[in-house]
């Protein structure tokens, strides 16, 4: 194990003897950070990093619960282990939390946001003017990461929906390798660890939500004209839940939100960088 994996594994295994310091309550309901401001504008913007979350609508042919699974404790704690284990600037509140960012595809505040995230795209349904939205935020320098969403009708529905904004004929989907530099900005990764539900993992032990329809864990991208991965699909997985759950069990907590958050960091780091 080489030091930055020591550092890392040092830093979270102390957060969690702790009680998981990286918790936070839900935010009041009139503190939900919508950023809608038509002249484009985030809140309290300050060059800080800012957590933006991508709300969107689910149609009638996938499998998704909605936008705000994982929100906003995932937001939250990813936000506060960046500013622990690298020197990046994380915005904070008024009372000291991290403040992310709630975006709509249509928001003009999009193009503020270097990184969004989805969480259950498998269920979702853009309308044009969102695809054409997506569209130019990405081939602007944006930067998508989908997650969570298990088995082939999740897949189906997603791939149907990404393509409205970046047709395959331009914009295949390609597997990425695990050695692919978005994985060693910081923390080098060996392997793509397929994260359950913090529930599923208690009651069974299991890791595919799906049975054998999600049995492997895919990691994807689309890349732009110059080789910058601008859309990442972590399929068959729970990222989220490995920063949202991450202080709901020992067990869960060394199985799946150690590497998680690694994972994680390199992603945003990527993300920002290219």
């Amino acid at each position: 194990m080489n030091m930055r994996a020591i550092l890392l594994l040092a830093a979270l295994a102390m957060a969690a003897a702790d009680g998981g310091g990286a918790q936070f309550q839900l935010p009041r309901p009139n503190r939900l950070p919508l950023a809608s401001d038509p002249s484009g504008n985030i809140p309290n913007y300050d060059g800080g990093f800012r957590f933006c979350r991508l709300v969107f609508q689910n149609g009638y042919a996938g499998d998704g619960d909605g936008w705000y699974v994982d929100y906003p404790r995932a937001d939250l704690n990813l936000s506060i282990r960046l500013g622990e284990l690298t020197r990046a600037p994380v915005t904070h509140d008024m009372e000291g939390n991290p403040d992310p960012v709630v975006v709509r595809l249509t928001d003009p505040a999009l193009f503020r946001c270097p990184f969004v995230m989805m969480s259950e795209p498998g269920g979702s349904f853009f309308r044009p003017e969102e695809a054409a939205n997506l569209r130019a935020y990405l081939l602007k320098g944006g930067f998508l990461w989908a997650d969570d969403f298990w088995g082939s009708l999740a897949w189906s529905n997603w791939t149907n929906q990404i393509a409205k904004a970046l047709p395959p004929s331009e914009y295949p989907i390609q597997d990425l390798p695990i050695s692919f530099s978005m994985f060693n900005m910081l923390f080098p990764i060996e392997v793509l660890p397929q994260i359950p539900n913090v529930g599923l993992w208690r009651m069974a032990r299991q890791t595919s939500e799906r049975g054998l329809d999600s049995a492997e864990p895919h990691i994807r991208g689309i890349y732009d004209k110059h080789g910058r991965v601008i859309v990442l699909m972590t399929h068959n997985t729970d990222f989220g839940d490995a920063y949202e759950r991450e202080s709901e069990d020992p067990s869960y907590f060394r199985t799946f939100s150690i590497n998680g958050y690694a994972i994680g960091i390199d992603v945003l780091l990527y993300a920002m960088t290219h």
